[in-house]
């Protein structure tokens, strides 16, 4: 994202002219792709799929307009490192003991019900690729324990090499189906224009497209990934906004493809997609009728890279915030630094490896019997309000003396991260008043 701090350069700050600041480059891109690649799953698909079956191009703006609020809420989450050269957890920290439960709570709850979530989606395309070979099921297993294994044992360089490889898997997937279902341009561009569909409940369907697309706590983990790249200073401010531009205009083209798909094979024809990662599977029966069975294998490669980059994303980057969360707790640390995370030494603590231990063995107890319903439910309030809590801590902390005042926000950045934190709002309260409460107690 551009500059949205709106302050110049002031004396002791890095600056264009200053040699310890690196010119951005394209040979720099990588926490983008890291967190472009974890942010959109099988959900975030299905989602665009059923606006585009819906609302053929409709909504198109809406998916664009999602991509810029999210570029907003990582654009300040790096920001933050950088600047301070302290971590989001120790700046979360600084604002009261109630970010610590919180996070605390969310970690985790919300890995015990993902870790399942995540092993099934991966599965899914496996089981429809080989369906003779073994239970959906154990699929999920050997998904789990795949990712435990790779990164346990790999660092943040390899980890990033593997995701740039899935993630261009994801891309040409994606643009292939775009092409091959022959989208209708001039609908296309009337598309862009911000109009709501002439039906029930359109606000709310248009708000939850915007914030669905890519990422939950992932964004909040982009500014670690930052420095586990080795970017710790305002010298990488230029490099990291590239990165983050690049993050969601590819974030932007899973969803733009996706969109065009909907419309034209499933809009045109009033088919209906279940919801959930089962609506994938759906659609490689579809390519299968209308284009034979090559282009549908090709879809299920490009389904199974988009489930496991999501999967192996979160285990190193939820791990890698959770490990922060430890240290930070310890007696007598009065800050957790980005160079502590640039080092390495995050990804071989215990807390780290705890972590990730936690997202994949007590899920594959899930795996084999009816998810706790109760459980469930915390589980989606905690999600829905990750992202508030994420925008309004961003405001909070980018416009205070915790960060340098070349580095605060600027009026851009302000309102593009309220809009953000009121988007998340509604969409928050909306899912907490969808909960079958009633059955809870």
């Amino acid at each position: 994202m551009a500059d949205t701090t709106g302050h110049p350069t002031e004396p002791g700050v890095a600056s264009e002219t200053d040699p310890s600041t690196r010119p951005s480059s394209w040979r720099h891109i990588g926490p983008g792709i890291v967190v472009a690649a974890t942010g959109v799953g099988a959900g975030d698909l299905v989602a665009t799929l059923i606006a585009g079956s819906s609302f053929g191009y409709t909504l198109l703006w809406a998916a664009i307009v999602g991509c810029l609020v999210k570029i907003s809420l990582a654009e300040a989450a790096g920001r933050w490192h950088l600047s301070t050269g302290r971590t989001l957890f120790d700046g979360w920290a600084s604002l009261g003991r109630w970010t610590t439960w919180f996070f605390a709570v969310y970690a985790v709850v919300w890995g015990f019900v993902y870790g399942a979530a995540a092993m099934s989606s991966s599965a899914l395309p496996l089981q429809a690729l080989f369906p003779d070979v073994m239970d959906l099921k154990w699929w999920a297993v050997a998904c789990g324990l795949s990712g435990l294994v790779f990164v346990w044992f790999n660092r943040y360089a390899v980890f990033e090499k593997v995701m740039t490889v899935l993630v261009g898997v994801m891309f040409l997937v994606t643009v292939y189906l775009a092409i091959r279902v022959t989208p209708n341009l001039p609908d296309a561009f009337a598309g862009l224009l911000p109009v709501l569909p002439d039906e029930k409940d359109s606000v709310l369907n248009t708000l939850g497209l915007i914030g669905g697309v890519g990422g939950t706590i992932t964004l909040a983990a982009y500014g670690y990934w930052v420095n586990a790249k080795g970017w710790t200073d305002t010298g990488w401010m230029k490099v990291m906004r590239l990165d983050n531009r690049v993050a969601y205009a590819t974030t932007g083209i899973f969803v733009v493809a996706m969109l065009f798909v909907g419309a034209e094979l499933l809009h045109s024809a009033n088919v209906a997609l279940a919801s959930g990662d089962k609506g994938l599977i759906q659609l490689g029966d579809i390519l299968e009728g209308e284009y034979g069975s090559a282009t549908a294998t090709f879809f299920l490669v490009g389904f199974f890279a988009t489930s496991y980059t999501s999967l192996i994303g979160v285990w190193h980057g939820v791990s890698l915030m959770f490990a922060d969360f430890v240290a930070r707790l310890r007696p007598g640390t009065e800050a957790a630094r980005g160079e502590e995370v640039a080092s390495g030494a995050r990804e071989r603590s215990w807390p780290f490896r705890a972590y990730l231990l936690w997202l994949t063995f007590p899920p594959i107890v899930l795996l084999f019997q009816d998810q706790p319903f109760r459980l469930v439910i915390v589980y989606g309030v905690l999600g829905a309000a990750f992202l508030p809590f994420l925008a309004g801590t961003l405001l909070w902390l980018l416009n205070s003396a915790r960060t340098p005042r070349a580095w605060r926000n600027g009026p851009l950045s302000n309102t593009m991260l309220v809009l953000a934190g009121l988007l998340f709002l509604v969409l928050c309260v909306k899912q907490i008043w969808d909960q079958p409460w009633s059955e809870f107690f």
